[in-house]
């Protein structure tokens, strides 16, 4: 049975019987959900095991990237598993540009199941038939194209629907798309869909509070 460091007691759950781990950085317990498992490759390396399949004892840190570049820094990871280990350089970037790997993913996914529409006409098209779950906007868009859908798809939107998606650039959207120039899109109510925006939601999760990423949104690049 794997045994996991940062959680001597392999299995616990809270009161909702939800799995929770405790962060070997913070000490505190949360749901496994709001930590990232890192394991010790046969390398030396430690390595982020995003879907919890590598075989090892597990150190769990919280899924946030100033907490992992701080375990990181303070040999968290060493002193976990009482033993030499390497820590990648940049190794919460890494783990971000995998969180990000997995959201884009899951877009190009639900591109295939006709659950994304793209370009501005489309998307305002789809949240006038009130079958948007939710928009993306590229993170380098210009702010006038985002609020005007944004502020069409909130007079449509169900109660509880996302806020917009900024995450990925132009570029990054067109790449998982398959298009060109991405700047505006929709996710249509759908499986795939609904596994695109927990990726998105797992990644802005991860960069939120970060300086690492303070400067990512907010450029002028509307072209659609």
């Amino acid at each position: 049975m794997r045994q996991d460091l940062a959680d001597p007691q392999h299995g616990t759950r809270d009161e909702a019987g939800d799995a929770v781990r405790r962060c070997a950085l913070t000490r505190d317990r949360l749901p496994k959900q709001d930590l990232i498992r890192f394991v010790l490759a046969p390398s030396g390396e430690i390595v982020p095991d995003l879907k919890e399949r590598l075989p090892g004892r597990g150190v769990w840190v919280t899924a946030a990237h100033d907490r992992v570049a701080e375990a990181a820094k303070r040999n968290v990871f060493a002193r976990a598993l009482k033993t030499d280990v390497k820590v990648p350089a940049e190794l919460a970037l890494k783990v971000d540009r995998l969180l990000a790997a997995d959201a884009l993913g899951a877009l190009a996914l639900a591109n295939k199941a006709g659950e994304v529409v793209f370009g501005t006409a489309k998307v305002e098209e789809e949240i006038a038939r009130g079958r948007s779950a939710a928009l993306i906007h590229a993170s380098d868009a210009a702010e006038d194209g985002c609020r005007k859908l944004d502020g069409k798809f909130r007079a449509n939107a169900r109660d509880g629907a996302p806020p917009p998606t900024r995450l990925f650039t132009a570029d990054e959207l067109g790449l998982a798309s398959g298009r060109t120039n991405v700047i505006h899109a929709a996710v249509i109510q759908g499986g795939a869909a609904a596994n695109f925006l927990a990726g998105a939601s797992r990644v802005e999760r991860y960069r939120k509070g970060s300086t690492a990423f303070s400067s990512q949104a907010g450029s002028d690049t509307d072209k659609e």
